[in-house]
């Protein structure tokens, strides 16, 4: 033991400095480690739970873009059928406005026919009376020198009957 008395050791002092140690760490366990683990713990749970509600919101962001993405296709895909819809309704128009501008140039040509009908028939009764007013009055002229006024209205009248025939 002399060995250890030179290097300075001495049990009591020893013995003293590990209740000391004892003592502290007993304190310290009590007070300042049991309250910094319960701390700790808490602050894991928390962190545990905010990973967890960064996992949930990930998830529900997925599922919402997903969702977004088919709203879109599927809003995409109405207009699309809008458009075409459209489309067809503007052909269908344009093709009874077609076929109405066809039947009302008929009916105009039909009339304006009729028209030029009704008008070379006039123009022709008109020449018929001129032509039989003239050749009256050329029938009258020339036969006034050759034959009396009784035979002259007969011929005249035979005349005009076989002209208006």
């Amino acid at each position: 033991m002399e060995i250890l008395k030179n290097f300075g050791f001495d049990p009591v002092m020893l013995a003293a400095q590990i209740v000391n140690f004892l003592i502290i760490l007993y304190i310290l366990k009590r007070f300042l480690y049991k309250p910094v683990l319960d701390m700790l713990k808490k602050r894991e749970d928390t962190i545990k739970t905010g990973l967890k509600q960064a996992e949930e919101s990930r998830l529900l962001l997925e599922k919402t873009v997903e969702e977004e993405k088919k709203v879109l296709s599927k809003a995409q895909e109405e207009a699309k059928k809008l458009i075409e819809d459209a489309k067809n309704q503007a052909l269908e128009a344009a093709k009874e406005v077609e076929e109405e501008t066809r039947a009302s140039t008929e009916r105009m040509i039909v009339e304006a026919r009729n028209q030029i009908s009704q008008e070379t028939k006039e123009a022709e009764k008109r020449l018929a009376e001129s032509a039989s007013g003239l050749a009256e009055q050329i029938l009258s002229t020339s036969l006034k020198e050759m034959f009396p006024e009784k035979d002259q209205k007969t011929i005249v009248d035979n005349a005009l009957k076989r002209i208006k025939k």
